[in-house]
């Protein structure tokens, strides 16, 4: 049998060794168990080395599974059971240990080298003769050893990466270390952390995101904010003016308000006033700008007939002749200075084709103009059945006053018409009083009417006085023009001394300010004095209007950026406003903590 290596021993040396002599007081050992019938050996040359006899191998084979692994388990006991082993077959134990190993092999791995701890400890005793009920005694049932008390933890402690002798050699092993790390319950602090870190980062971005909009946004149109009272309230009573005793009137300041009524609003006969909507819709349909005179317009045969037939009637007419031309303007200045009648029928067919078509268009138009209470049948008023108010009628001599056309024409007080000679106008109050025109009439329908407007000067302001009278009879002996000419002018002169004016604001006076949006504020002050202009318990607006297109998100100071107006339209008080200051861009400051 093989021993130590490179050592062959004697098969007769694998003897047990004589028991040593049993000391005093101990137990005498027991002989030792007759050794089993030698099986016949093969031939010396046919032997292989490191063969087992027939006890030993009994001997292992009779081994249990639960000791087996106990030896696999524990080196140490494995070693001592071989060493017993030979001592009972007589084989050295360095040789019984390389016969287990051969046995063993090809039943279980070699086992993990025992540590340290384990290789120190002291040998087994010999193998010694024991009685045969000992020897054959069953074994205890089988404990798995304890495990070896932990290591210290890694660089990353418990849960933390493994240590330079752990590292993962594959993939897969990586992969299961990085699977590992990701199944560990994260501390509180932990998740803390990365909820801050992913909040944080979100919030950074949508900060940057939010300051990049807000400075490319557009910046807000600039505006004008009044900081001056917005409107003014004249003190005392409302003024009585001197109103005719019959009939109906009423009366306005332009852009202030109404100065009063008398007498009924029922529909009367208006008689030529009537042509001032004739007029309005010839001017309105073809446009003149002052000095022009327009397209020519030739006279037809009824015009010159219906002069012809005026000679006998004493109907107002102009003289014209068939084929004539005369000018838009001409043909105007004989409607409203004469109050030609044969001519505002030639306008209307010039204008709309035919007399019907042309008193459709002027029904029309007085309704767009609110007047409700009006109805229109012929162009010139001679029929009783062309009817108004006279607040109706002031209504619409608000709307042709603005046409600088109109108002040089009925501020005419004479002319030649072609083919004829000097003709006056008809309104003897035109140039006195500050009276300005607008239109006489009279018929024995319609009595004496006066469409009229006249300035005043107050306060350094120009004021428009408007005002209708209508149905002024004959007064002993005094025909219905004159009385209505005297009727109108104590109306008139009523009205200009109930306008009274005061002074709101200085020149040079901070009256609001110009609004860039984001914050920025630049005074804006009067160019000269603001003075308003009334009468008793007359409250007038005031208002502070940004120019045509909006101001500029610059300008330097002195600069004229809106108008202080005073009163309403049409005919309001309007005083440039100029900055105090330079108006310069909000800053990014302003553009990146703006809100709206």
């Amino acid at each position: 049998m093989a021993g130590a290596p490179g050592q062959t021993q004697d098969r007769s040396e694998n003897r047990p060794a004589p028991a040593p002599a049993p000391g005093p007081g101990s137990e005498p050992t027991p002989p030792p168990p007759p050794a089993a019938p030698a099986e016949p050996a093969p031939a010396a040359a046919e032997e292989p080395q490191g063969a087992l006899d027939s006890p030993t191998t009994a001997l292992r084979v009779s081994l249990d599974d639960p000791t087996r692994t106990l030896r696999q388990a524990t080196p140490a006991a494995a070693a001592a059971a071989t060493a017993a082993s030979a001592v009972a077959t007589g084989a050295s134990p360095a040789a019984s240990a390389a016969d287990a190993d051969t046995v063993r092999a090809p039943q279980a791995p070699q086992p993990t080298p025992p540590p340290a701890e384990w290789r120190s400890a002291p040998a087994a005793e010999p193998w010694t003769t024991a009685p045969e009920a000992e020897r054959t005694r069953p074994m205890a049932a089988w404990t798995p050893p304890p495990a070896p008390p932990p290591g210290p933890p890694g660089p990353g402690g418990p849960d933390g990466p493994p240590s330079g002798d752990e590292f993962p050699e594959t993939t897969s092993e990586a992969m299961e270390v990085l699977a590992t790390l990701n199944r560990r319950p994260a501390s509180a602090l932990r998740r803390t952390a990365k909820r801050i870190g992913l909040w944080g980062g979100l919030l950074c971005f949508l900060l940057v995101v939010l300051a990049v909009v807000q400075v490319l946004r557009p910046l807000p149109t600039p505006d004008l904010k009044l900081t001056a009272a917005s409107n003014f309230a004249f003190t005392g009573s409302a003024p009585t003016l001197a109103w005719p005793p019959s009939g109906q009137a009423t009366a306005e300041v332009s852009g202030l308000g109404s100065l009063g009524h008398t007498g009924s609003d029922n529909p009367v006969p208006i008689a030529s006033v009537t042509k001032v909507m004739t007029a309005h819709l010839i001017l309105k349909d073809h446009p003149l700008k002052s000095g022009e005179l327009g397209p020519l317009i030739t006279v037809d045969k009824q015009a010159q007939t219906e002069y012809q037939q005026s000679v006998s009637s004493g109907e107002s007419s102009a003289k014209v002749t068939e084929g004539e031309q005369i000018s838009e303007y001409q043909a105007l200045q004989m409607l409203l200075i004469p109050s030609a009648n044969n001519i505002a029928r030639l306008l209307g067919r010039w204008d709309a084709g035919s007399d019907a078509a042309f008193v459709t268009r002027m029904q029309s138009e007085a309704g767009a103009l609110g007047m409700t209470k009006s109805t229109y049948t012929d162009p010139s008023g001679l029929e009783g059945s062309t009817r108004s108010t006279a607040n109706d009628q002031l209504k619409l001599a608000e709307t042709v006053m603005l046409d600088p056309v109109f108002r040089e024409i009925v501020g005419t007080a004479s002319f030649t018409p072609p083919g004829d000679k000097l003709t006056y106008n008809n309104n003897d109050l035109l140039d006195k009083n500050g009276v300005i025109g607008i239109k006489t009439g009279s018929s024995t329908a319609a009595l004496g009417c006066l469409m009229w407007a006249a300035e005043q000067k107050i306060g350094g302001t120009t004021q428009t006085v408007l005002g209708v009278v209508l149905s002024q009879p004959a007064v002993n002996g005094v025909g219905y023009l004159p009385m209505v000419l005297a009727n109108s002018k104590k109306v008139i002169l009523s009205a200009e001394a109930a306008l009274q004016s005061h002074t709101i604001a200085k020149k040079g006076d901070v009256v609001g300010y110009a609004d860039d949006g984001l914050g920025g504020k630049v005074p804006v002050v009067a160019s000269k004095d603001v003075t308003v202009v009334g009468w008793g318990s007359l409250s007038v607006d005031v208002s502070l209007d940004p120019p045509i297109g909006g101001l500029p998100h610059t300008a330097k100071a002195g600069t004229t950026v809106g108008t202080l107006e005073v009163g309403t339209e049409p005919s309001a008080q309007q005083i440039p406003v100029t900055l105090q200051a330079d108006l310069t861009a909000p800053s990014y400051q302003a553009r990146l903590t703006r809100l709206g």
